[in-house]
C-alpha cells in the first residue's frame, strides 16, 4: 500500500515537503491515540533486547540522525518499532541551513543526496523538548510500553570557524548531555563548510578530549560519547580513528555518515550532476559501511561499541552488520521508500532468524 502511494503521491512531492507531511502526520496520529495501536503492532519481540554502551535497547536496530533534527517526533516514532532515535544533528544556535532546493530522490537507486546542512533549533531550544520527552517515557517505562533509546547527535554551527568548533561543540554538550541518553560528535556531514577536516586525528583529540569531560563535569551519571566519521575516509585514517577511540576510553563510533562519491549509482549522470553536492545515502553506501565496519571491529576492543549504518534496507542487512561486528545498526534512508512498516519487517525478520537459530 505505501508503496503505491508512494509512487503515486509521495514522489511527485518535493521531497523536503514530503518530509513535513509525514512528521505531521506522525504527531497528528500521536495527539489522536493511533500510535499506541502502532505500538501494539510494530513493538520488537522481547528476543531482540540488546545490551550496548551500558544501555538496554528494546532492539539493535534504530532511527540514525537526520529524520528528527527537532525532537519534535520521537515517541510516535518509537511507536514503529525503532529501539532508538538519534535526534540532530543539533548545534549550538539554531541556524536555517543550506538554501532549498537541498534533498532528492534517486528513486532507481533507492538512494538520497541531501546538502541539508544541520538545520535545527538550536541546543537551547531542544532542552525542554528532550526534558519533556524523558518525562513521558518515564511513565510509559513504568507502565510497561515500548520506549526506545534517545541518543543526540551534535554538530559544528556553520557560522562558528574551525579554530573555535570546541567551544561551539561544548556549549551543545553543556546543554544536551544531561537529557541525552548517549551523546554522538558529528565531524562527517560533507554539508558544513570545513567540518570534516576536524576528522584530522591532531583536530580530533582535543574536540573529543574536550567534550568527554564537559559531559561528564555537567552529568552525574556518565553519557556514553561515540563519534560519527565519514566514509570517504581513507582506511589508514579509518585505523587512526581507532587508535585515537581506544585511547581516550571513547564508548563508541558510529560508521558512517553519507558519502560525497557518486559511484555505483544507476540513475543517470547527467541527472545526478544536476542535483549537485551533497551527501550520498543509500544501498549504493552498503558495501563502504561493511569495509569501514570490519575495519574497526578488528582494530578496536570489544568493548568498544560500533554502531552500523549506511545501505541498511532489510532484516537480513541489519543481520549481517551484527554478524560482522556490530553493536547496533541505524537506517534512514530505505525509511523514506519502505513506508512505517519497514521498521516491523525487520523487527520481526531478525526475531525469525532468532528463532531459527
Amino acid at each position: 500500500m505505501y508503496r503505491f502511494v508512494f509512487k503515486t503521491v509521495l514522489s511527485r512531492i518535493d521531497p523536503e515537503t514530503a518530509h513535513h507531511l509525514v512528521v505531521s502526520g506522525l504527531r497528528f496520529s500521536d495527539r489522536l491515540g493511533v500510535n499506541r495501536l502502532m505500538e501494539r503492532v510494530c513493538r520488537p519481540d522481547k528476543s531482540l533486547e540488546t545490551k550496548a554502551l551500558g544501555l538496554l535497547w528494546p532492539s539493535p536496530f534504530g532511527l540514525a540522525a537526520g529524520f528528527d533534527k527537532g525532537a519534535t517526533t520521537v515517541l510516535p516514532l518509537a511507536s514503529l518499532g525503532f529501539g532508538h532515535i538519534e535526534i540532530g544533528t543539533v548545534t549550538a544556535a539554531a541556524q536555517p541551513g543550506n538554501p532549498a532546493p537541498r534533498l532528492f530522490r534517486l528513486v532507481q537507486d533507492k538512494a538520497l543526496i541531501n546538502r541539508m546542512g544541520f538545520n535545527n533549533d538550536g541546543a537551547q531550544a531542544l532542552r525542554p523538548r528532550l526534558e519533556a520527552i524523558r518525562e513521558r517515557i518515564g511513565k510509559l517505562k513504568a507502565a510497561g510500553r515500548h520506549v526506545p533509546v534517545v541518543g543526540v547527535n551534535i554538530g559544528k554551527t556553520k557560522l562558528t570557524a574551525l579554530e573555535d568548533a570546541t567551544e561551539d561543540y561544548l556549549i551543545s554538550t553543556r546543554v544536551l548531555a544531561p537529557v541525552a541518553d548517549y551523546l554522538v560528535v558529528n565531524v562527517s556531514s560533507p554539508n558544513t563548510p570545513g567540518l570534516r577536516q576536524l576528522q584530522d586525528i591532531d583536530s580530533l583529540r582535543p574536540l573529543l578530549s574536550a567534550v568527554r569531560a564537559e559531559a561528564d563535569h555537567v552529568t552525574e551519571k556518565h553519557v556514553p560519547l561515540l563519534v560519527k566519521i565519514a566514509p570517504d575516509l581513507a582506511d589508514e585514517d579509518v585505523d587512526a580513528v581507532a587508535e585515537l577511540v581506544t585511547d581516550l576510553s571513547l564508548d563508541g563510533v558510529i560508521a558512517t555518515n553519507t558519502t560525497i562519491s557518486r559511484r555505483g549509482l544507476r540513475t543517470a549522470a547527467a541527472q545526478v550532476e544536476g542535483y549537485g553536492a551533497g551527501g550520498l545515502s543509500g544501498p549504493v553506501l552498503a558495501d563502504r559501511s561493511k569495509e569501514v565496519l570490519k575495519r574497526l571491529r578488528a582494530k578496536l576492543p570489544r568493548t568498544t561499541a560500533i554502531v552500523s549504518v549506511g545501505g541498511v534496507t532489510t532484516a537480513s542487512d541489519v543481520a549481517e552488520r551484527l554478524a560482522l561486528g556490530a553493536d547496533l545498526v541505524q537506517g534512514y534512508t530505505a525509511f523514506v521508500f519502505e513506508g512505517p512498516f519497514w521498521v516491523r519487517r525487520i523487527n520481526r525478520g531478525l526475531a525469525s532468524m532468532l528463532r531459527s537459530g
